[in-house]
């Protein structure tokens, strides 16, 4: 049974307090199989992103885990939160580092898309340094949801036609894989409900083996224990064309706009989720500072951007276990098994179709978070300022190919997402009648809720 804490001092032995359960008093075999439930809610978003952009899965893993690891040494191991791939950049690969024509990554420019990650990452800095000098609410009036939610449904809906384009490969596969996300995720329970994603992957794997759909070679051939970064994904000695690499800058570090805005969401929703005010200790300066960083380390070596997980913030409101060293044995899990190629190479043999399948809905998923977005911050579309926003940033997010310029003897090409940012951004600070009023601490309703689960669980 969990056992309620009655410790009342600071820092994660105190997570018992108010009906929170303490897994250090479960042992540690408990602890570890928590810890690997965390695992398995992070793991089927995390390693589709490399299969979508062409990075090495190991070193996607292994970012991951030690992201995570940075992220809670920065945050003074306060918050429970998981650093897993992030889907926001996904535009930003298919601009800069699209796949080949024969399907096979786009080895030449995967670094500069990298680089461009490394700069988004290190524009999280800036925030947090303006957190740590202006009140909250004057730097937000800059981001407000009228921006970042249309940012974010753009992103979405940009990425829909690669989603059917893989399906195309196999419609049946894609439509198993659909469905059995939308029957998890909607009639699951427990774990089912909060891995959909993973369990669509493994059902249309299944159907896919049965078809002779999956080709074992490259699982055979692979080695058991191997390094898990590669030479060709890593920054360092692959950036040879200056132009290139500022117009990949140009192209990607805009959307970190928007995801610095998920990552003060997902911030906000553990903070709920645990009633704990993490927006206020550690501070956003500190967790937007962890999340950057570990960005840009990732994409440094060749890992996809980081970001936190809300995947995770749903084990934690299942199991109603905040300790953040829970959160930590997931990170080393998810290192370890980013040293075994033959691993990587399972996830490497999910066909196409699957992979289309899974992005059917999950880049819907993107753009209807940005919907949400807008309607729970009750953004007024009755007034023209507004509309007018929303507007330039859809047109020019989904009617721009690119915008193509030259600075001295640079030729630089703007992403219609970066354009769309862009505008926006400009819009929002010069319409008159900007309002917004950005509300650094957590919702009490939702901090005072669940009541219910204040009683004992069995482990």
């Amino acid at each position: 049974m969990f056992k309620k804490n009655k410790n009342k001092k600071s820092g994660s032995s105190a997570l018992g307090e108010k009906g929170i359960y303490n897994a250090r008093e479960l042992g540690a075999p408990k602890m570890l199989v928590l810890g690997f439930q965390h695992t398995f809610a992070m793991f089927g978003a995390t390693v589709l992103v490399p299969l979508l952009t062409g990075l090495d899965m190991q070193t996607t893993l292994l970012m991951a885990g030690l992201g995570t690891l940075f992220f809670h040494l920065v945050t003074k191991f306060k918050v429970p939160a998981f650093l897993g791939s992030s889907f926001a950049f996904l535009g930003g690969y298919a601009a800069v580092a699209p796949f080949l024509p024969d399907g096979s990554p786009n080895t030449e420019m995967l670094p500069y898309a990298n680089l461009g990650v490394v700069f988004a990452g290190l524009v999280y800095l800036v925030l947090a340094a303006l957190f740590a000098i202006f009140p909250v609410e004057k730097v937000m009036r800059f981001f407000p949801p009228v921006v970042t939610g249309p940012i974010i449904i753009a992103i979405g809906l940009s990425l829909a036609g690669s989603a059917v384009d893989n399906c195309k490969q196999n419609w049946l596969l894609a439509i198993i894989a659909l469905a059995v996300i939308i029957v998890c995720n909607i009639w699951g329970k427990g774990m089912m409900k909060i891995i959909p994603i993973l369990v669509g992957i493994i059902v249309s794997y299944i159907v896919a083996v049965c078809m002779n759909q999956v080709d074992f070679q490259p699982i055979i051939d692979a080695e058991w224990i191997g390094l898990p970064i590669t030479k060709e994904g890593m920054v360092f000695g692959n950036i040879h064309d200056k132009g290139k690499a500022i117009s990949a800058i140009i192209a990607i570090m805009p959307i970190s706009l928007a995801t610095m805005m998920e990552h003060i969401g997902d911030i906000s929703a553990i903070s709920a989720t645990t009633r704990r005010n993490f927006l206020a200790d550690p501070g956003l300066k500190r967790t937007l500072v962890g999340d950057g960083l570990a960005t840009s380390f990732s994409a440094l070596f060749g890992g996809p951007a980081n970001t936190t997980y809300g995947e995770n913030t749903g084990v934690l409101a299942l199991t109603k276990v905040y300790d953040p060293a829970v959160v930590r044995i997931a990170a080393v899990v998810a290192v370890l098994l980013s040293f075994s190629p033959k691993f990587a190479a399972v996830i490497n043999t999910v066909p196409s179709a699957i992979i289309g399948g899974v992005s059917f809905i999950l880049y819907g998923m993107i753009s209807g978070i940005g919907v949400r977005n807008v309607v729970e911050n009750k953004v007024d579309l009755t007034k023209s300022r507004n509309l007018i926003i929303v507007a330039v940033i859809l047109v020019c997010a989904l009617g721009i190919d690119s915008l193509d310029f030259s600075v001295g003897e640079f030729d630089i090409s703007l992403t219609a997402l970066a354009v769309a940012a862009i505008a926006g951004i400009l819009l929002n600070a010069i319409l008159p009648g900007n309002d917004y009023v950005f509300k650094a601490s957590v919702d009490d309703e939702a901090a005072e809720a669940p009541k219910e689960d204040e009683k004992e669980q069995t482990a």
